[in-house]
C-alpha cells in the first residue's frame, strides 16, 4: 500500500466463545503496526458492508477492546446472509467494493468458516479484476472444527471443554438416579463432523463414567445396533449415558430423525437439524423399557465464556494478530491456519492456506479417532483434544456475582452511498 489506509473486520455465521478474541487480535495488531489508520467494524457481518453500516472500532475505548477476550458471541455483529457465485451475486460483490472505495478500506479481515472464506476469496478476485488494491485475509472460526488445512479451529477448544464437562456432570446425575432415570441422551451440535460429540469422550476417565456411547455423523447409524449397544451398557453398568451428534445419518446418508425435513433450510441452504435426542429417547423407552431423559445444550455450547479454554482464547487472538501481520507483509487471499508441531509437549504455530482451498474443503473426524465398534472414541482422539481444553480463561465478575461482558458503542459512521438493501 502506498499510503496509510483503513481496514475492515467482519464476523460471520454462528458465534463462538472466542471469535471476539480474534477481532481483538486484529484490532490490537493493526493499532500496534502504525500502518493502518482505522479498523472499521461491519455491523452484522457482510450485511454491514452491503448496507454501509460501519463503525470505528479503533474509536472505542481501549478497555472495551481488551474486554473482547472475555466476552462471548460476536461483538461486531454476525449474520447468515449467503453470497452466491460472482455471476449470481455480482451486484452484491460490486456493492462491497463500492463501500470499500468510499471509506478508503484496503484491508478486509473476515472471521468465519467455509462460506466466509469463499466470500472473502470472491471479493478479493473481483477487486483484482477491477484494479482495486485490496488485501483480503481470512481468520478461522467454527466450533465444528471442520475447516480444512488447519489442525484445529478457534472456538473448538472451548466448546470441547464445555460439552465434556456437561457430559461429566449430567452422567453423574444419571448414575445417582439410575433406578428411575436410567438413561440420558445428550445431543450436541455437528452437522457433518462429529468433533464436538467426540470431545465428550474426555469425560470418561473410568469405564463406569459416562458417556458410555458416542455416535458421530462420520459413521452410518443403525437403530438395531444402537439398541444392542444400549442393552450391553445397561447390563454392565445399570445405567446409560449417550452422546449423539445432531447430524447422525443412516447407511443411505439420510438424517436419522424422522422429521428432519420439517425443520427447513437456513440462509446458506443447509438443512436445519434437530430432534435426534428425542427420537433416541423414544427408541430406548420402547425397545429397552427404561425411562430416558434428553439434554440439548443448544447455543450454550458456543457461548459458554464462564468455562472457556485459555488455550483457545490465546490461539484465537493469535490468528487475528497474525492475519494483520501477514497482510502487512504482502500476503493476500489467505486464511491463517494453526499448525501443531510434533513432539510430546503441545506447541502450536501458524501457517497460511489459500481462501479458495479452505472454502472447498472439509475436515471430518478421522477413522483412527473412532473406536472399532463405532460407538466411542480412541485414545488418539483424547490425545488430540486434551491440549486444546487446557487452562481457564479469565472472566470478570461483577458485584452481583455474574460475569461482566462488553458491548461496543457502535456509533455508525456517516454513509456516503445510496441505500442498497
Amino acid at each position: 500500500m502506498t499510503a496509510k489506509a483503513n481496514a475492515i473486520v467482519a464476523q460471520s455465521g454462528g458465534p463462538t466463545t472466542v471469535i471476539n478474541s480474534s477481532v481483538c487480535g486484529v484490532v490490537a495488531q493493526a493499532i500496534k503496526s502504525g500502518k493502518i489508520d482505522r479498523v472499521l467494524g461491519a455491523q452484522n457481518g457482510i450485511l454491514g458492508a452491503l448496507r454501509e453500516e460501519l463503525f470505528d472500532i479503533t474509536a472505542e475505548s481501549p478497555d472495551k477492546i481488551e474486554a473482547l477476550k472475555r466476552t462471548p458471541a460476536a461483538a461486531v455483529g454476525s449474520c447468515r446472509y449467503k453470497l452466491k457465485s460472482l455471476d449470481e451475486s455480482r451486484a452484491d460483490y460490486e456493492r462491497i467494493l463500492e463501500v470499500f472505495r468510499a471509506h478508503e478500506i484496503r484491508y478486509f479481515f473476515y472471521v468465519g468458516g467455509n462460506d466466509s472464506m469463499d466470500t472473502a476469496d470472491k471479493v478479493n478476485k473481483l477487486a483484482a479484476d477491477s484494479g482495486y488494491e485490496l488485501v483480503c485475509m481470512g481468520v478461522p472460526k467454527t466450533i465444528d472444527n471442520d475447516l480444512a488445512f488447519t489442525d484445529h479451529c478457534p472456538g473448538y477448544g472451548s466448546v470441547a471443554k464445555y460439552v465434556a464437562t456437561c457430559a461429566m456432570e449430567a452422567s453423574k446425575d444419571t448414575e445417582a438416579l439410575y433406578t428411575t432415570d436410567t438413561c440420558t441422551i445428550l445431543e450436541v451440535m455437528g452437522r457433518n463432523a462429529g468433533w464436538i460429540a467426540a470431545a465428550t469422550g474426555l469425560a470418561r476417565r473410568q469405564p463406569q463414567d459416562g458417556p458410555h456411547l458416542i455416535y458421530l455423523p462420520e459413521t452410518a447409524f443403525s437403530l438395531e445396533k444402537f439398541v444392542a449397544d444400549a442393552r450391553a451398557v445397561l447390563k454392565e453398568f445399570g445405567c446409560i449415558f449417550i452422546v449423539a451428534g445432531e447430524g447422525l445419518r443412516d447407511k443411505n446418508g439420510d438424517y436419522i430423525t424422522a422429521d428432519a425435513g420439517s425443520f427447513g433450510r437456513d440462509s446458506f441452504g443447509h438443512q436445519q437439524l434437530g430432534g435426534v435426542a428425542e427420537m433416541l429417547k423414544a427408541v430406548i423407552e420402547k425397545e429397552i423399557g427404561v425411562k430416558a431423559r434428553f439434554n440439548k445444550l443448544g447455543t450454550n455450547q458456543r457461548s459458554a465464556m464462564h468455562f472457556a479454554s485459555l488455550t483457545d482464547i490465546e490461539e484465537a487472538y493469535l490468528c487475528g494478530s497474525t492475519a494483520v501481520t501477514q497482510a502487512l507483509q504482502g500476503q493476500n487471499g489467505q486464511m491463517v491456519t494453526l499448525l501443531r508441531e510434533p513432539g510430546q509437549n503441545y506447541r502450536c504455530t501458524t501457517g497460511l492456506a489459500p481462501l479458495a482451498d479452505v472454502a472447498n474443503g472439509e475436515k471430518l473426524v478421522p477413522r483412527e479417532f473412532i473406536n472399532d465398534s463405532e460407538n466411542g472414541i480412541t485414545q488418539a482422539m483424547k490425545d488430540y483434544v486434551t491440549p486444546l481444553v487446557q487452562g481457564q480463561a479469565p472472566v470478570e465478575i461483577g458485584p452481583d456475582g455474574l460475569p461482566v461482558f462488553m458491548r461496543f458503542d457502535k456509533k455508525l459512521i456517516n454513509k456516503k452511498l445510496p441505500k442498497y438493501i
